[in-house]
């Protein structure tokens, strides 16, 4: 995990972002159990509480649960529920604007489905 302690974006958002993509990516398998609030805060001198903060945003999500005494552990089917949300964003961030765009250029759907193609190709 890597945090940017100059950026606008709050400390704790950063920690849940960190910690969603790191299940998104499977570092952190479904029923694993992820690092410590203590462990986050010590390793990344990050005061505790914001690392809980963040994490308490994956719990909200449905992507970490608490086990008391235990930690917080990855819940089932997290990684889906990852990707179901990433989807919605992409489709609200980029998709629905491009389309938007591309009929503000007056250019047909057949134009930006080969675009897309052709944008694969050279992926």
């Amino acid at each position: 995990m890597q945090f940017n302690f100059d950026s606008t974006e709050p400390l704790y958002l950063q920690v849940a972002d960190q910690l969603e993509e790191a299940i998104f990516l499977n570092s952190f398998q479904e029923g694993e159990q992820v690092p410590s609030t203590a462990e986050i805060s010590k390793q990344f001198h990050i005061n505790p509480a914001t690392v809980l903060k963040g994490m308490n945003i994956l719990v909200d999500s449905g992507f970490l649960e608490k086990k008391r005494g235990l930690g917080m552990f990855v819940t089932t089917g997290a990684n889906d529920k990852i990707r179901t949300k990433r989807q919605d964003e992409f489709y609200a961030d980029f998709v629905s604007n491009l389309v938007s765009e591309a009929k503000k250029l007056s250019l047909p759907e057949t134009a930006i489905i080969e675009m897309v193609k052709r944008a694969y190709e050279q992926a």
